[in-house]
């Protein structure tokens, strides 16, 4: 089951994709957002196609892909979350998650442009695993009660402009990553007890050329140690996103040059499906 809206930029309908087959959420809700995740939404998604009480949307496939959760409070990242990323950055595996924040407005659709900030040329792709929160979340006990309080998962690109993010940044991370369009989303939420999450493929590629290519099992951090541990410093609301971290193979390691104007980036997650970006340059 995949968890998807549909339509133009902020008239996005909800909608979920059965067996190939697209049925519109209108009779259940008006979005996918945090109050819907937290009223049991994806059991009453469930139950309504169970009871065949969904219409077909029609021309669904002509319908622009907004991303997949509407307006998230909070969209938590986490830092150098693998070895091999943290080693291309010059930087030793943290001890403990090195978390910033994304503003929530950076979030877009899938296949929406991403735009290059006036003046920036240090602009840089990132595939990461989405958590997004279903229940709240405040001092979990355990990493194995944490579980229970996701919604799902998503593919999620977090963009980076790394002049921002290191030289101009005072040490916080956020001015790098809070341009407007750096976080694509999507294209669809698949329900967390349909994911095998630890053991999920993450690629990407730029014009066609694979730049990453790893698994989530890499993690240092695993999804359920971070939510407790994100939820003994904030409480994580449902609809709030969290970034896990990238793998290595970003232009950040020196291999490949950052992106500009023309490029476009494709990534994909296993059973997370696949979402491509055209970069643009932003316009003042």
């Amino acid at each position: 089951m995949q968890l998807v809206r549909l339509g133009p930029l902020g008239q996005e309908r909800p909608a979920v994709r059965e067996d190939g087959v697209v049925y519109s959420l209108d009779p259940l809700t008006a979005e996918i957002d945090g109050a819907f995740l937290a009223a049991d939404g994806v059991g009453r998604v469930r139950a309504a196609l169970a009871a065949g009480a969904l219409p077909v949307l029609d021309g669904a496939d002509d319908l622009r892909v907004g991303a997949p959760v509407a307006r998230p409070t909070a969209v938590v990242c986490v830092g150098m979350n693998y070895a091999e990323h943290a080693a291309e950055s010059g930087s030793t595996p943290p001890d403990v998650p090195i978390v910033f924040w994304k503003h929530s407005n950076t979030v877009v659709g899938p296949y929406d442009d991403v735009l290059v900030p006036p003046g920036a040329t240090t602009v840089d792709w990132e595939v990461e695993l989405g958590i997004v929160i279903g229940r709240r979340a405040r001092y979990l006990s355990s990493p194995a009660e944490a579980l229970d309080h996701v919604a799902g998962y998503v593919l999620s690109h977090d963009v980076s402009e790394r002049d921002y993010q290191m030289k101009v940044s005072g040490g916080q991370w956020s001015k790098g990553k809070s341009c407007e369009t750096f976080n694509p989303l999507g294209p669809w939420l698949v329900p967390a007890d349909e994911v095998d999450v630890q053991n999920l493929g993450l690629r990407s590629w730029v014009n066609g050329e694979a730049r990453q290519d790893s698994t989530t099992a890499d993690m240092i951090f695993d999804v359920a140690y971070l939510v407790h541990h994100l939820s003994q410093y904030m409480v994580l609301e449902p609809g709030d996103l969290i970034n896990t971290g990238t793998p290595q193979g970003v232009a950040l390691s020196g291999r490949f040059p950052y992106l500009r104007d023309g490029d476009v980036v494709t990534l994909e997650i296993d059973g997370l499906g696949r979402a491509e970006q055209r970069v643009r340059d932003a316009v003042r």
